[in-house]
């Protein structure tokens, strides 16, 4: 059975000048096990299907379930299903990494010894051992992000939401991150839900790559597919994909689309 399956799922904000379609109609199914790379423009809709998923909004149309549960009537059960990291941390910069693991344990209702045991099982899992007593707001970016994914963890979710995981990492922090993505996912069997600008960390890590404009599913398929039937095109569904560049110069230029 799919671990996401939505159908028609829509949002829709009602402004003062008016309704606003952020998201228009999400046909969607992900499998257990799989790292899918879920890609847009900004606007395209990205981040409202994330929240929706997730349970943080509410959709106005359609339906889904998410990890066995019915996204709308059972919202509790799918949050106790799911892991979610931001995109910004939610570590309190004063205390040690220890600390916020243990801490996230005990809000999962695991008992002292158990959210003890489980934060250090988690620090030795994601190289965070040597920092365990380290305050949060002196780790780097990378150590940073490895902390909110094992925060993510604790309560060993059968699905991981990946909320742009490497924006602002270094070259080096970045390719550890994937290398850590993997393990979870080949380690655990753990699926993974990953929403990224980086063409390259889709490309590097998803099993298979959903795009989305304009509040619907432009494009889906395996990394490779994708890249031959699109790679170079015009097509106009994936025309924020592409960069051309001009010049006002006397020169000729040249105006092949260029691959973001």
């Amino acid at each position: 059975m799919a671990i996401i399956s939505t159908a028609g799922l829509a949002r829709t904000f009602h402004t003062k000048a008016g309704p606003v379609e952020a998201v228009r109609g999400i046909d969607l199914t992900v499998e257990p096990g799989e790292i899918l790379g879920f890609l847009g423009p900004n606007g395209a809709g990205k981040t409202t299907t994330l929240r929706m998923l997730t349970t943080l909004l509410s959709p106005t149309g359609g339906a889904a379930t998410v990890a066995g549960h019915d996204l709308v009537r059972e919202p509790g059960a799918v949050r106790r299903e799911i892991g979610y990291v931001a995109q910004s941390s939610g570590t309190d910069p004063q205390v040690s990494v220890r600390e916020e693991l243990i801490t996230q344990g005990r809000l999962y209702r695991l008992g002292k010894e158990a959210a003890e045991e489980r934060a250090a099982e988690l620090a030795h899992d994601l190289g965070l051992t040597d920092l365990l007593d380290r305050a949060c707001g002196a780790l780097s970016g990378g150590q940073k992000r490895r902390l909110d994914i094992a925060m993510g963890l604790v309560h060993r979710p059968a699905l991981l939401f990946l909320d742009e995981p490497t924006t602002g990492l270094d070259p080096g922090s970045r390719a550890d991150l994937w290398d850590l993505v993997r393990r979870i996912r080949d380690e655990q069997g753990m699926t993974v839900f990953l929403t990224t600008h980086y063409l390259d960390e889709a490309d590097e890590l998803s099993d298979r790559l959903v795009v989305v404009d304009r509040g619907v599913v432009a494009a889906e398929g395996i990394p490779e597919a994708l890249k031959r039937r699109y790679g170079g095109s015009a097509d106009a569904s994936l025309q924020d994909t592409f960069l051309a560049i001009t010049g006002r110069g006397p020169a000729p230029v040249d105006t092949t689309p260029v691959a973001v």
